[in-house]
This record gives C-alpha cells, structure tokens and sequence, in this order.
C-alpha cells in the first residue's frame, strides 16, 4: 500500500464542481492499492502516516507527527500511484489491486483514521475528483508498505 504524504495548510477534494471533502492544516494523502495489500498492510501505513514526523518542532526540525500537533487527515484514492512506468511512454496498472479490493481497503483505511481519533476526510473511490491544496514546506513523502 502506497501513501504520498503531503503537508498541508489546508486541501480540499472536489467532485463534479461540489466540495465532498476538506481540512485544514494536517496531512493530504494519496492512497494506492497494489495487488497482495491487505489489513496488515493498511493498519501498518495508517500507523506510519499517524507517527511520521513531518512537523517543526519550537526550533524549526521535523520532529512532531499528525498526532503531536492535533493535525487532520484527508485521504484520497488513486490507483495511479501503483503504475508501473519502467518501460515505454504508457504506464500499466497490473500492480494496481483489483477495483473491489481497492475500494474495501481504501475504506477501511479511513474507518480506522476515524477511530484512532483523527479528523479525517477522504475522497470518492472511482471518482473523477480535483485535488485543491496548499502544500507546506514544500514537504512530500512517499510512504510504502509492501504487500506480504
């Protein structure tokens, strides 16, 4: 399972010209489900997504996570971010998880942001959407947890 990580002052996920989903500071997060990803894998990067430190501390380092600063969470599907683009000019999704097992991991991943406590928001799985947000830093990381 595969997260971009974006720190952010504030992001929103659009869905035919409506809003369906936005926050303020926190993390905006792209979400990708290879094939062989299951709950251990989307327990593993809700875990590192929650703890990864990518907030300044007093002096300015990145020292302080999600949790520290009370940050929200705004999850976003897209099965893009599994392509494989080793070869030629057209990228392939044979790494991408079937579209049902996307869907029923991706939705797990964000019941379980919602129970461990964190403000969370999330995108629409299959959706056409447009991602609107504010990246601060600029601080991008891409998180992956292999499939078992």
């Amino acid at each position: 399972m595969i997260g971009l990580l974006q720190r952010v002052g504030r992001a929103d996920v659009k869905v035919d010209g409506a809003t369906i989903a936005e926050i303020g500071p926190g993390l905006a997060v792209l979400v990708g489900v290879e094939r062989g990803d299951g709950s251990r894998e989307s327990a593993r990067l809700l875990q590192r997504l929650l703890a990864y430190r990518v907030f300044p501390d007093a002096e300015g380092r990145m020292n302080l996570s999600l949790r520290d600063v009370g940050g929200a969470l705004l999850l976003v599907p897209q099965f893009t971010l599994v392509a494989d683009t080793s070869q030629g000019n057209r990228p392939g999704f044979s790494r991408a998880a079937p579209p049902e097992l996307g869907a029923a991991l991706f939705s797990g991943l964000v019941s379980a942001a919602e129970a461990a406590g964190v403000t969370t928001a999330k995108g629409r799985f299959g959706a056409t959407m447009q991602v609107s947000l504010t990246n601060e830093g600029p601080v991008t990381f891409w998180l992956r947890v292999p499939p078992a």
